[in-house]
């Protein structure tokens, strides 16, 4: 037997446990996947005619992190979906867009280390949304808490000083205050101290891993994404463009309690929604 047709045999055999164990993964998930409330599932209220009643209202709101890609996708959606009189980009630089349809987006320029100094920038918004975030590997263990933690409860804090409302933050699958892993103790602690400040609405979004062409992916990032591309499950991926979908959507929708978690399906389930009503 030559060497070729050894390797050859041994990472057929290498792909085919790789292909087994994807499968029982997918089962297992499968099999526990997240309950999907009713409202979800089923839009019995016109979600275009909610819109409507909503952008009567002529209220504003900022992004934060509109420069990652859920932030540009709920951007985008914002302006196609016309809700808002007024949108706000809270950063710590100038976006730049070329597109006519981004000409009237008000852009405040921050520093996050110093952000009582910016408080002004949070005042005045209906609603804020948070897509704020890093990683471990890209900013080391203190650079991914000072972000996902400090800024984001920091701006979540002047946001309720500032008269909003509502506060809808993307987190993730997973998020648990007690868990020992430090991307998802970190998730879990931030939404328990932002529900602790007492917003009329706190809407937290749990999205599996998200599927997206990110131009500066690493890797393993990238192949993470083609596998969940190919093995679906509303339980354990999804398309960013599905998130900001739902993000819009259930901001018109009447909670059912201040505090609310969309689970992956739910989000997914919103998403579809939302998608129908477009056409």
């Amino acid at each position: 037997m030559s060497v070729l047709t050894l390797l050859v045999s041994t990472l057929g055999k290498a792909t085919g446990l790789l292909t087994v164990l994807v499968l029982v993964i997918a089962a297992v998930l499968n099999y526990f996947d997240d309950p999907v409330p009713a409202k979800y599932t089923s839009m019995a209220e016109d979600l275009n005619t909610l819109e409507e009643n909503f952008r009567q209202q002529n209220r504003s709101c900022f992004i934060l992190g509109a420069s990652g890609e859920t932030g540009k996708a709920l951007l985008q959606q914002l302006l196609e979906r016309n809700i808002f009189s007024k949108i706000t980009l809270i950063g710590r630089r100038q976006l730049t867009f070329e597109d006519k349809a981004y000409e009237n987006v008000v852009q405040e320029v921050v520093d996050f280390e110093k952000l009582d100094d910016y408080a002004a920038a949070f005042q005045g918004h209906d609603v804020g949304y948070c897509c704020l975030g890093t990683t471990r590997a890209k900013a080391g263990a203190d650079g991914f808490v000072r972000v996902d933690h400090d800024y984001v409860l920091k701006s979540a804090e002047l946001a309720k000083a500032g008269g909003s409302t509502q506060f809808h933050l993307e987190s993730s699958r997973g998020a648990n205050k007690d868990s020992s892993f430090l991307y998802l103790k970190v998730k879990g602690q931030v939404e328990a101290e932002i529900e602790a400040l007492g917003f009329d609405r706190f809407s937290i979004y749990r999205p599996g891993v998200l599927l997206v062409d990110r131009q500066e992916s690493r890797p393993g990032e990238w192949l993470t994404r083609k596998f969940f591309g190919v093995f679906s499950s509303t339980s354990m991926s999804i398309p960013i463009e599905a998130v900001a979908r739902a993000m819009v959507s259930n901001t018109v929708l009447q909670p059912e309690q201040k505090t609310e978690i969309l689970e992956n399906k739910a989000i997914s389930n919103l998403g579809k929604s939302a998608k129908k009503c477009e056409k």
